[in-house]
């Protein structure tokens, strides 16, 4: 029963929501490793008599009654019922209104004694909270059993960000003799860095989307939302030098090549795991850390910007976030450039260059 309900969230989400594959691909995971989870433990389980899932921020779930903690400290250690692996079937028969936040913590609890990290975890509940939401949109549920449950905490890494010598050197570092796939690395390192896209909307451009002359990208990002982004005269130099050798690409089955902007050595579309080997090898022979990526090249797009005085909210806009607060991480790695600029401007650290 619960695949109609699953299916009719997979609709909203592609419809009202216009998310993309990717995140299809993990609420629908998620949800149904949950499925499979709840079904299992039905016998162990009672659901909630009046049908409403209703459980107060200050009611006590059976965990927290026996003393346990939700998965923002629990102690990893072996647990008697792993999670069910496969597709599996749903053979309880699952109804939205069993799902209650003493399943959902277990849930949480169980793949936290397997290992799994808290970043994984809250991205699960996240899962959970946007389908219980439907659900209670659409009147199947009276209540959002996954609100009442804590997110557990995540820490979050300083971006990793390449100084500015280490971005030349790496663009700087020339294939002889060019060749049609140096030049595309060469057009793909510029463009990352120049324009500061996601690795994911690098690989979905097409020929129309970019301008040579006006030196700009229509790029389409996370929720399908359209941007315009910019790109200088290096990168268009780049670009034009591989459009020259670009080749047309294969047949697509209705007489016409491919769209795509950028190419594998068979004709078809780069995939993004391309891209990522592309750079880790170009990395490597330059001589820069092993952790270098696409979205490295992003991090730095955005930090020297801001080194350089570029307004927050401009940068938030180049980078399609949605939220300031994801932008404003990368004011986390502009130490430099603060201490400078607060050396310079506040009349007490004149100290600083030896006045008292």
């Amino acid at each position: 029963m619960m695949h109609v309900y699953l299916a009719a969230f997979q609709t909203y989400l592609e419809v009202e929501r216009q998310a993309s594959p990717h995140t299809l691909r993990n609420y629908l995971s998620d949800l149904h490793q949950f499925v499979r989870f709840a079904s299992s433990r039905l016998g162990q389980h009672q659901p909630a008599s009046d049908g409403s899932c209703r459980e107060g921020p200050g009611s006590l779930s059976r965990r927290e009654r026996t003393g346990s903690e939700g998965p923002q400290r629990l102690v990893k250690a072996p647990h008697p019922n792993p999670l069910p692996e496969g597709e599996g079937t749903e053979a309880a028969s699952l109804m939205p209104a069993q799902i209650d936040a003493s399943l959902i913590r277990d849930f949480l609890s169980t793949l936290y004694q397997q290992g799994v990290g808290h970043t994984t975890l809250a991205r699960k509940l996240a899962s959970l909270r946007s389908f219980l939401h439907f659900l209670q949109q659409q009147g199947y549920i009276s209540d959002n059993a996954a609100k009442y449950v804590p997110s557990p905490k995540i820490r979050r890494p300083l971006p990793n960000v390449l100084p500015i010598d280490q971005v030349f050197a790496l663009l700087d570092t020339q294939v002889a003799p060019p060749t049609l796939l140096s030049r595309r690395d060469q057009a793909i390192l510029e463009l990352l860095y120049a324009a500061g896209i996601r690795v994911s909307e690098l690989v979905a451009l097409d020929r129309q989307d970019i301008d040579l002359l006006s030196g700009t990208l229509r790029v389409q990002g996370k929720g399908r939302r359209e941007r315009q982004v910019f790109f200088g005269k290096t990168a268009a130099q780049a670009l034009q030098a591989y459009l020259e050798v670009r080749p047309p690409g294969p047949d697509q089955g209705q007489g016409q090549a491919t769209e795509a902007l950028f190419v594998n050595h068979r004709g078809g579309r780069l995939s993004t795991r391309g891209v990522q080997l592309l750079v880790k090898k170009h990395s490597q022979r330059t001589g820069l850390p092993s952790r270098t990526s696409p979205h490295t090249m992003r991090h730095a797009f955005a930090t020297h910007l801001l080194d350089n005085g570029a307004d927050l909210r401009a940068i938030q806009e180049l980078l399609g976030h949605q939220q300031l607060s994801t932008t404003q991480k990368y004011t986390h790695v502009s130490t430099d450039h603060m201490l400078e600029v607060y050396d310079k401007a506040h009349p007490r650290a004149r100290r600083r260059q030896g006045n008292p």
